[in-house]
């Protein structure tokens, strides 16, 4: 090969070589101008959202002291002496509550964005921390539980809420969970959250959430979370946690507590609990609207209710009221295409003393 030849593939070479550096730097620095604009992105965004959380709060905010007055007004209307499904406050279309006509809980604007409330009575469930063994047993059936298991959880339950440290029979004290791993002490104090059933012997995430045991268990890590989820276990139609509560009145709202939560009472059946939803519902069966027929009294059950009893209404007297007093109220906050969801506990005393009990955002 000829000098002149060998030079021309070495420049060809030399040019290639120069060709791929030059793609390299070029690739490299899109890359750089790339990671430059999305860093920028995140941090506009960052900023955008740091702005807006004050704001949010604020909508958040608003929206319990809304709710903080829809249910107090509701305490206000001598035609209704009751909480019931069919007022305002439960998003029903049957009771006044006394309220302004221009009154919302839905897409309320406000500044920049805008806000939703919803209510829920925390009385439509029994308080677990009142809770005695044959209250708890009949939960348990109800979920489905063996009948081998019942004596084992309900006593794990009770030595888990009592303040002392004597087992129940078939229960459990601090000595069984300190040889767990990882260790820990029964509470000997009332439930703060139903959560802490996870902890309690016996206590499967299915017991627990009962058909949401799937979704669900994944959510509390560490000691609550140690009974993992089985795919082969035993499934329920309801868990502990749709019929129990951990902050309410003593006694439960007859107009607002469901079948399954009725059929905790010692002596009630399904085709009662059944009566009793269908008597409140009022003619066309179906509740929250204005034909509904809520108890004012359960002096009401004798005439309201076919088949109650005298000794079934006394029996529900010991258990139940025509009020709620405890409220969740779950708030949506929109400013543009930001979201925040708020979640207060707020209890009615009086109608000029409804406290907030708590306040955070999911």
């Amino acid at each position: 090969m000829k000098l002149s030849q060998l030079n021309h593939h070495q420049q060809r070479g030399e040019r290639g070589i120069a060709l791929v550096l030059v793609m390299i730097v070029v690739i490299s620095l899109s890359l750089l101008a790339g990671g430059f604009v999305m860093s920028m992105k995140i941090e506009t965004k960052l900023a955008r959202n740091a702005q807006a959380d004050p704001e949010l709060d604020w909508l958040g905010r608003s929206g319990v002291n809304l709710a903080r007055y829809v249910v107090a007004q509701s305490m206000l209307d001598p035609s209704q002496p009751y909480d019931a499904l069919n007022q305002f406050w439960a998003g029903g279309t049957g009771g006044t509550n006394n309220l302004p006509p221009d009154i919302s809980l839905d897409h309320v604007e406000m500044g920049k964005g805008s806000f939703s409330v919803k209510i829920t009575d925390m009385e439509r469930k029994f308080n677990i921390n009142v809770a005695d063994e044959q209250i708890l047993g009949q939960a348990l059936k109800l979920v489905g539980v063996d009948a081998s298991e019942v004596g084992t959880i309900t006593g794990s339950i009770l030595d888990w809420i009592d303040p002392d440290d004597v087992t129940h029979i078939g229960g459990v004290e601090s000595d069984f969970y300190e040889r767990l791993n990882p260790p820990y002490r029964a509470k000997n104090g009332p439930l703060d959250d139903m959560s802490e059933l996870l902890m309690v012997n016996g206590i499967t995430p299915e017991i627990y959430w009962g058909p949401a045991a799937q979704t669900m268990s994944h959510a509390f890590p560490g000691p609550m979370g140690r009974r993992a989820f089985s795919p082969g276990g035993n499934t329920y139609a309801v868990g502990l946690v749709d019929l129990f509560t951990t902050i309410s009145n003593p006694r439960m709202n007859i107009n607002t507590a469901d079948s399954r939560v009725l059929m905790l009472i010692p002596g009630m059946d399904e085709n009662m609990a059944s009566a009793i939803i269908n008597a409140r519902a009022g003619p066309d069966g179906v509740p929250g609207n204005a034909d509904d027929m809520p108890f004012r009294s359960l002096a009401e059950l004798s005439s309201a209710v076919p088949g109650m009893d005298p000794i079934m209404v006394q029996q529900l007297a010991r258990y139940c009221d025509t009020r709620s007093a405890t409220f969740q109220v779950e708030v949506t906050a929109t400013i543009g295409d930001l979201q925040r969801d708020y979640v207060a506990l707020i209890r009615r005393n009086q109608p000029q003393d409804v406290q907030i009990l708590q306040f955070y955002w999911k």
